[in-house]
């Protein structure tokens, strides 16, 4: 392996060389200025580049063939790159930290299940202002298989969209117009395997090699066994192993999730150039975001899980190096549902800047099912810190399952048996723990060992299905209680809080996916329901459930951007006494405190004077919440059943 010397005198020696022939082959441009911009970006960013791909591939003989075409579709991307981006790189680059913001807000859903498609969105966008969005994660909206596309993750066209919700066009416009309402544009990067109807796919099986070796392809069972001995399966009901077998090719491909979804071989340095060339097309299109999909998956070796290897993580960071040269406003966010240690890994400057945060959406959860916030706070407490140029995706739901991703170190220091608890929380959201609140389903349930992962809408697992049956007013005002609650966290837990579009008028679990049969036998359709509008509307009448929703989480949205303590991702977990309330200090730049304490449980808990003014509060203090002031006394401060209070001096 090179010393980073070497590594070093290599890069510059490398840079030496092939930066004439670039600069040769755009000495017709005119635009001197965008050429000098990105000559500095490239001065500044080479050595990573080339340190990231030497790593990757620099045992090959065309090693340098390689690296000259990639910076050169880096350079062709970058004099295409539209002047409004441009001018959006220049301002973040001055502003690096914009996303860690208190004014930040993200929603996410599916463009056809919200508006129809792309023009209907467009409409929408007033409504996203009201609400107060900064950020919209659309699902998967690119060409995919009319029937086995998983959702949209099985993409046959990076550069087409759907055609039943739009053009490219219309997609590009849709960017344009939510950056100038400050809304910037989130989609997934679907770079771990593409549909087998993608054009790369449809060549490899018209027997085109080249093609071919984009892809996992094997003659016989020997290969795929070896490698199926150290892999886990993914989606054991519907797809066993990790191979298919292909009767048109008479050969086995490589599908980590889907017979229908091919995984890309990342060994082919083409295959990183293809892809990043995919990649530049999207942030030319005015994505400021990219979901990093599956990136544990990305590299494979024999005898290992193909999960989290090194070199995966090196992929991730050769990636964002050309963003840094050619796109340098793009960020990445992680999508790494793998053990919290391993999640943390990918979040750096160098990798990805944002990352969903898995722990949190599975403990808070937990903490509604056991009252109690101990595994929570036993968790967070060393595991929410982030490097400082970084910050966490904070949801409640999403469009995926829930899976209990804590660590079992942690919950047997709390005196837990991971293994069994992780059965009482798929029994409880599923309803079938006797007086459960939740209505959940299992997905990918296995019988003989009880695992599962759980769907269901907020609402539904938060008890408003079964309350709303029940038709008794104390368990809906609970279950309102309880949505308000998770909200009043992430929204100023730190980092971007994320809203799962239906929960902010608390839509409920949609049954109906099991008349589809493309839909049926995935659970997770449960909740992706579409967006009836005319329920939406009563988000205004404060005397419906939808109002009473919405309405309250308006307040703690504006509440949140009006605290600067909110910015950023520090924050300190605490033990005030009482462990079914859940409290940290949030501390602003010009010193400002915020102390949140939230009741996780349907019962009233107090919580002793001297807590609050320990912490920086003194003994006056206001709640940013309720808008009311106090004073300190020599009685317990109490909290109503799942009440959030945001204390500040």
């Amino acid at each position: 392996m090179p010393t980073p010397e070497h590594l070093s005198r290599e890069s510059r020696r490398t840079y030496t060389r092939l930066l004439p022939r670039l600069e040769a082959e755009f000495a017709a441009v005119r635009d001197t200025d965008s050429w000098a911009r990105f000559r500095r970006r490239l001065d500044t960013h080479f050595g990573n580049l080339f340190a990231e791909l030497f790593a990757l591939y620099g045992e090959r003989y065309d090693f340098l063939y390689h690296l000259e075409r990639l910076l050169a579709e880096a350079a062709h991307s970058w004099l295409d790159r539209p002047q409004p981006l441009q001018a959006l790189d220049d301002a973040r680059e001055q502003h690096p930290l914009w996303y860690q913001s208190e004014q930040m807000l993200g929603g996410v859903y599916y463009v056809d299940l919200l508006a129809g498609d792309l023009q209907g969105l467009r409409a929408r966008i007033p409504y996203f202002q009201e609400l107060g969005l900064t950020y919209l994660h659309l699902m998967p909206l690119f060409a995919a298989p009319a029937d086995q596309n998983d959702g949209g993750y099985a993409v046959s066209d990076y550069r087409t969209v759907d055609p039943r919700l739009g053009q490219m066009e219309d997609l590009r416009a849709l960017a344009d117009e939510l950056r100038g309402h400050g809304i910037s544009l989130v989609l997934d990067f679907v770079f771990n395997h593409t549909s087998d109807e993608h054009r790369w796919a449809r060549a490899a099986q018209a027997g085109d090699e080249a093609y071919s070796d984009y892809y996992f392809l094997f003659p016989d069972r020997t290969q795929p066994d070896a490698y199926d001995r150290t892999l886990r399966e993914i989606f054991p009901d519907q797809h066993p192993g990790s191979f298919s077998y292909r009767p048109d090719l008479q050969r086995w491909v490589w599908t980590t999730f889907n017979s229908f979804q091919w995984d890309l071989n990342y060994r082919n340095p083409e295959v990183f150039r293809a892809m990043a060339s995919e990649m530049l097309f999207l942030a030319n299109l005015g994505t400021e975001v990219l979901r990093l999909d599956a990136l544990a998956f990305t590299w494979k070796e024999l005898g290992t899980p193909c999960e989290s290897l090194p070199k995966a993580h090196t992929l991730v960071r050769a990636f964002n190096a050309v963003l840094r040269i050619a796109a340098p406003s793009l960020l990445f966010k992680s999508e790494a549902i793998v053990h919290p240690d391993e999640v943390t890994r990918y979040i750096d400057a160098r990798e990805c800047q944002l990352s969903y945060n898995p722990l949190l959406m599975a403990l808070l959860w937990n903490s509604l099912a056991t009252r109690e916030v101990r595994l929570l706070r036993q968790s967070l407490s060393h595991r929410f810190a982030l490097p400082a140029e970084c910050a966490w995706v904070n949801y409640i739901r999403c469009h995926d399952d829930i899976g209990w991703t804590f660590d079992d170190g942690d919950s047997q220091a709390i005196g837990v048996n991971g293994y069994d608890h992780r059965r009482f929380l798929n029994s409880f959201y599923t309803g079938r723990f006797p007086g459960s609140f939740a209505r959940g389903l299992p997905f990918q349930e296995n019988p003989r060992t009880g695992d599962a992962r759980i769907s269901g809408s907020q609402a539904s697992l938060a008890g408003l299905e079964a309350a709303l049956r029940s038709g008794d007013p104390a368990s809906i005002e609970l279950a309102v209680r309880r949505i308000l609650l998770l909200h009043a966290v992430i929204l100023s837990i730190g980092g971007i809080p994320l809203i799962y579009l239906g929960d902010e008028i608390g839509l409920l679990n949609d049954y109906r996916y099991v008349e589809e049969p493309t839909k049926s036998q995935d659970s997770r359709w449960v909740h992706r329901p579409r967006i009836d509008w005319t329920q939406m509307e009563r988000r205004n009448d404060p005397t419906t459930l939808e109002g009473r929703i919405y309405q309250g989480l308006r307040h703690l949205i504006q509440r949140r951007k009006e605290t600067p303590a909110f910015a950023g991702h520090a924050m300190r977990i605490l033990h005030v006494g009482n462990d079914h309330l859940f409290a940290y200090v949030r501390t602003g730049p010009q010193g400002e405190r915020v102390l949140v304490l939230a009741n996780f449980s349907e019962q009233t808990q107090p919580i002793a004077p001297n807590e609050v003014r320990l912490y920086g509060l003194g003994y006056h203090f206001r709640d940013l919440v309720s808008g009311r002031t106090s004073q300190l006394g020599d009685e317990p401060i109490v909290l109503t059943p799942y009440q959030v209070l945001w204390l500040t001096s």
